[in-house]
């Protein structure tokens, strides 16, 4: 990775204009979020688009779009998906997700949203904007989410581990219900670094599983790799 780009099988993302770089994060999220046979996909907070891309990648008749709030970044994102092969059912609204009231309802809603809910904000206003939950909080997102979401639609998450129980109460409020929880660790002997989960209106038994992203010796796991493999160049 470049501070200005990365390159991914089948298209790059640019990031020198937005607050918040390509992670590990996003492409998990977007690696893993159950995208099959939806029709209409939508990224609460796109930044450089890269989940949105993924989304696209990964169901080759889906019509995404994308929502973000900073200016830089949604042009940016703009930017990256006029450059990828999936620019013809791509889109991305410059809007704060509260005002977005689109005519059509999504299928599934995904999201890598701010998650410092407690830290203290760092200095510069616009990675302050991307990571703190003041503009965009796990409650916020649950209730606009579920406006808009069609009647048998999903939203996936990653947050932390350690504001996973938020979230998940968050959702509960709004009669979200989780389906899928994957627990995601550094490597072995470590505690859960980050938590994916998959949101219905159905209340249901929960799939619940781990992934692992190194092995001890420091290798990547033949999972994570599995799961990251249309993506990652080395893969």
């Amino acid at each position: 990775m470049s501070h200005t780009s990365f390159t991914f099988k089948q298209f790059t993302v640019r990031h020198d204009k937005c607050a918040m770089k390509v992670g590990t994060d996003g492409v998990l999220l977007g690696a893993w979020a159950p995208v099959e046979r939806v029709a209409r996909v939508l990224d609460v907070g796109t930044g450089t688009g890269l989940i949105a891309l993924q989304m696209a990648q990964r169901n080759a008749c889906a019509q995404v779009t994308g929502v973000e709030v900073d200016t830089d970044a949604a042009l940016q994102a703009q930017e990256n998906v006029d450059a990828s092969p999936w620019g013809n059912r791509m889109k991305v609204v410059c809007t704060d997700f509260m005002d977005f009231y689109p005519d059509i309802e999504y299928d599934l809603i995904v999201s890598n949203p701010p998650y410092f809910v407690d830290a203290l904000k760092c200095p510069d206003e616009q990675r302050s904007l991307a990571r703190h939950s003041e503009g965009l909080n796990y409650a916020s997102l649950f209730r606009h989410s579920r406006e808009i979401l069609a009647k048998d639609g999903r939203i996936s998450i990653i947050v932390p581990a350690d504001v996973a129980g938020q979230a998940e109460d968050a959702a509960w409020m709004q009669g979200l219900y989780p389906a899928h929880r994957t627990h995601v660790y550094t490597k072995e002997g470590k505690k859960s670094r980050r938590v994916l989960m998959t949101f219905s209106r159905e209340l249901r038994s929960i799939q619940e599983d781990e992934l692992y992203i190194c092995t001890p010796e420091g290798a990547y796991t033949e999972a994570y790799k599995e799961l990251t493999k249309d993506f990652y160049l080395n893969f």
